[in-house]
């Protein structure tokens, strides 16, 4: 079995400490995913995995083994970096072989494995090529590949497609997701994507700051955010948030000039500030209402964003169809919802309030 335990892992650089005692556990198989704004710590964690950064403290396991102090070529690991590192002047083929080669690995052995990866990878007709003859797509494919021979226990990808563009993005996301259903790795990716995340992890690992906020599928991620951190950040577009105040009962959300609504959550006392959010699909326009400013409209083909501002100056997005009539810029609008749909958050702690 080659799952991953992380036990109270910290990491410090001198008097800095990044990583601040995570515990985690990936499952045989899991396809992972570390996901979290710029400078959280999903990539230190990563190299932490891969023994490019020393563990300061705690303990990480690979299988059955304590790997803690353990060499990175003794850990049973690849990694995928975001460059491909590919050596130019090799071939695909070459590219592919060039660790087992080094580490005296037959030749007939390094073929055999080669051909094996190029297979899965859809490789074949590009053997035979150097890296300049290659698309990006292609070019990461065999930097997968790479690994691939290498016959790891854990694949580790560090936003390994975060140099491509949009539609190769798409592309090898679906290859990934491909790959690890045929293969059956335990693999660990980390992006600054959410979209990325919920599209290809078993399991994802919200990071801030070092500090892992929560850890679920993606849809309980999704539907069932613990704090306002990762209602924000999963889905896309993102969490709406707007102020309110508790009632007996009820909330008041001034902004959309709501009074009284029912709220089936255990409420502060009567006066005290909350935060309520609610993601743009969930809400409806209503083109004969008042109250709300048309601030911007995206089209996007089967979908339309409407950017609206209350009166107080906050923002936040509606979802409507491609066939709904889009409101002019500047004029008044209002929302329908339904509350149940409707979360809670303490102003202070954001954590949600349940």
């Amino acid at each position: 079995m080659s799952g991953v335990k992380i036990n109270k892992a910290i990491k410090k650089y001198e008097a800095i400490q990044v990583i601040h005692g995570v515990d985690l556990e990936v499952e045989h198989g899991e396809f992972c995913v570390f996901v979290g704004p710029s400078g959280c710590g999903k990539s230190t964690l990563l190299r932490m995995i891969a023994g490019l950064e020393e563990t300061t403290d705690g303990t990480i396991e690979i299988g059955d083994r304590d790997v803690t102090t353990a060499d990175p070529a003794d850990r049973g690991v690849a990694m995928v970096f975001q460059t491909y590192a590919l050596y130019p002047h090799m071939t695909v083929a070459e590219n592919m072989g060039f660790g087992l080669k080094m580490n005296g690995v037959p030749k007939d052995e390094v073929k055999r494995k080669v051909d094996e990866a190029s297979a899965i990878l859809k490789l074949d007709d590009y053997l035979g090529r150097k890296p300049k003859a290659l698309s990006g797509g292609q070019r990461q494919r065999v930097a997968i590949g790479r690994a691939i021979v290498r016959g790891p226990e854990v694949f580790l990808f560090d936003e390994p497609l975060s140099n491509l563009d949009a539609e190769l993005r798409v592309e090898m996301r679906v290859e990934l997701a491909r790959l690890h259903k045929e293969i059956g790795a335990t693999m660990i990716y980390v992006t600054h994507d959410q979209v990325e995340a919920m599209t290809l992890a078993d399991k994802i690992v919200v990071l801030r700051a070092g500090i892992v906020e929560q850890v679920g599928s993606p849809m309980k991620l999704y539907k069932d955010p613990d704090n306002k951190f990762v209602a924000g950040f999963i889905g896309s577009p993102g969490m709406n948030f707007l102020g309110a105040t508790a009632t007996k009962g009820a909330v008041d959300i001034p902004a959309l000039g709501l009074k009284g609504i029912k709220s089936s959550v255990e409420l502060p006392k009567a006066g005290a500030d909350v935060t309520i959010g609610i993601r743009p699909q969930h809400l409806t326009l209503n083109l004969k209402g008042k109250g709300l400013t048309v601030d911007l409209t995206e089209h996007l083909g089967g979908v339309t964003y409407v950017y609206l501002k209350t009166a107080t100056n906050e923002r936040f997005i509606v979802e409507a169809s491609a066939e709904t009539d889009a409101p002019a810029l500047g004029s008044q609008v209002s929302v329908d919802f339904d509350t149940s749909n409707m979360m809670l958050f303490d102003v202070e702690s954001e954590q949600r309030l349940r």
